[in-house]
């Protein structure tokens, strides 16, 4: 997956001690992550689109034919995640623009610098998160 290989291309950030929270360099850090997942998702999605172009066949054989249709709602569903996810990226982007990056959505702490690299587009404190999974599984009883 693209996520694999930005980990590969970009390693974790070690900060320095006493340097500032979601300083410049960290800010420069993760949008670089950001713009090169993008680049691989949109990447994907356009190797897809011609893909699907150039193997748009009609099978006489319905099980063949069902085969490529279920591959197919596969493809797509995988795209349309992936599509929300740059939706992700572009506002994580703009909350390092705005200078929100880093920061919970909801009680306003710190997020974390290895929460944010395994999850670049967080929004979250690790906390807070936990506690929204636990109202939705309440929510799903």
């Amino acid at each position: 997956m693209a996520e694999d290989l930005l980990h590969k291309q970009f390693p974790p950030y070690i900060p320095k001690k006493g340097e500032e929270y979601m300083n410049g360099k960290q800010l420069a850090h993760f949008r670089k992550i950001m713009e090169a997942l993008k680049g691989e998702l949109l990447g994907d999605i356009e190797r897809t689109v011609h893909t699907m172009q150039d193997e748009a066949t009609v099978f006489a054989d319905p099980n063949d034919r069902a085969s490529q249709e279920s591959d197919i709602a596969l493809e797509l569903r995988n795209r349309d995640r992936e599509r929300k996810l740059i939706k992700k990226i572009d506002e994580s982007i703009a909350r390092i623009d705005s200078g929100e990056y880093g920061y919970c959505d909801s009680c306003g702490v710190e997020i974390g610098l290895k929460r944010l690299e395994a999850r670049p587009t967080a929004t979250l404190c690790i906390d807070c998160k936990e506690l929204e999974e636990r109202k939705e599984k309440q929510m799903a009883k």
